[in-house]
């Protein structure tokens, strides 16, 4: 009994991984997380959005059309948003824990800054965990989604073309016509002019034609028509009799086309070990490829280490009845000295292959300033209770 009573007292954040105030503080950030995430990609989107509505819309499809590419677009917007998002919570919190004392009782019940940055690197971990599979899974999948359906969606088209009666205008100086469409598909009394051209308006016209998909784009055909060409500097016109002719309606659309793959269209093992081939098929350099598959883990490591900026930085100074402006300005001049060492660093390695280390500057830059910020905020705490021990001595 004596030797159990002569233990000392153990504290209850030594006995638990993860205390009362760690879930405290990992819920707070959770929560703001979420807030600022839905805002910024709420912006983000709406930026998107308005192009891509028009686009769209303007050819003649549906709503539907417009939410799908609106959610095969999101990853993207969500893996830039998430940093900054965990950053500006962490900032948030860290702030309003301050302004309300209890960072400063948590400290005076003997929590270094060290012990208190625990939950932040838990939630660190979380945002870091989510930009991983928003850059190796998701967005590559949806780029690729995407791809394949505008490709869909630019044959599908020329669906809209197929009306009979209507004079339609599917691009910026062309009007196209229909007199009947037969049971086959076969179009009858075509009309096309195209005025595209500033030095000369042409008009075709044919007495049926046909609609045909082709490798490279859709194409219509007409048959027993004519060319009628004027020239705007003299005023000739030129008249073109033919038995069939081919005209390229990707072309008068200006349809995107499936192509090759671009670079986030890519599977980050495909980066990783990039070789020539994948080189010619992108049309970027394999050190330029291997970069993009390390800077998909960067990513995440930067991801992870933004937040302990924000927080650690807000500790330095301790608190102070004028608030924290100046440490929250201070957070921001680092995150944005991050951001453009990231891309001081990626313009130097997409120049060597062998370069690859430098994609992890920028997050190891991240966990530097934060640990050293940590080692900052113990320092003038530290002296003050020497300070104030030496002077209760006698």
């Amino acid at each position: 009994m004596a030797d159990t009573a002569a233990q000392p007292a153990r504290r209850p954040w030594q006995d638990d991984p993860l205390t009362r105030f760690d879930r405290y503080l990992l819920s707070q950030l959770m929560m703001l997380f979420g807030f600022f995430s839905l805002v910024l990609i709420l912006v983000y989107w709406v930026n998107q959005a308005v192009s891509l509505f028009d686009q769209i819309i303007a050819n003649g499809h549906s709503a539907g059309v417009f939410l799908e590419f609106s959610a095969l677009t999101l990853p993207n917007v969500i893996r830039v948003v998430l940093p900054v998002s965990g950053f500006a919570a962490a900032v948030y919190v860290t702030n309003r824990l301050s302004q309300d004392s209890e960072m400063v009782v948590a400290q005076a019940a003997g929590m270094s800054p060290a012990r208190l940055a625990r939950p932040v690197l838990a939630f660190g971990a979380i945002v870091a965990l989510l930009v991983f599979v928003l850059t190796h899974v998701l967005g590559p999948a949806s780029s690729r989604i995407l791809a394949e359906r505008t490709a869909e969606l630019a044959e599908d088209v020329t669906a809209g073309l197929l009306s009979e009666g209507v004079f339609l205008h599917p691009g910026e100086g062309v009007t196209f016509y229909i007199g009947e469409i037969s049971e086959t598909s076969e179009l009858r009394e075509v009309f096309l002019s195209d005025t595209r051209n500033p030095d000369r308006r042409s008009t075709y016209t044919a007495e049926r034609a046909l609609l045909l998909r082709s490798e490279a784009g859709p194409k219509l055909v007409m048959f027993d028509g004519m060319v009628q060409s004027l020239r705007r500097d003299n005023g000739q016109l030129s008249v073109t009799r033919f038995d069939d002719f081919a005209f390229d309606i990707a072309a008068l659309l200006e349809l995107p086309q499936l192509g090759p793959r671009s670079v986030r269209q890519v599977s980050t093992a495909e980066l990783l070990r990039a070789g020539p081939a994948l080189s010619e098929e992108t049309g970027q350099t394999v050190a330029r490829l291997r970069l993009e598959g390390h800077e998909r883990f960067a990513q995440g490591l930067v991801a992870a280490g933004t937040p302990l900026v924000g927080f650690a930085l807000l500790l330095v100074g301790g608190f102070s009845r004028f608030g924290v402006w100046r440490q929250v300005l201070g957070a921001v001049i680092c995150l944005i000295a991050v951001e453009m060492t990231d891309n001081v660093l990626a313009r130097l390695a997409s120049a060597d292959a062998a370069l690859w280390p430098l994609a992890y500057g920028a997050g190891m830059l991240a966990f530097a300033i934060g640990a050293a910020a940590l080692w900052l905020s113990a320092r003038p705490r530290g002296r003050s209770v020497q300070r104030r021990m030496g002077a209760a001595r006698p």
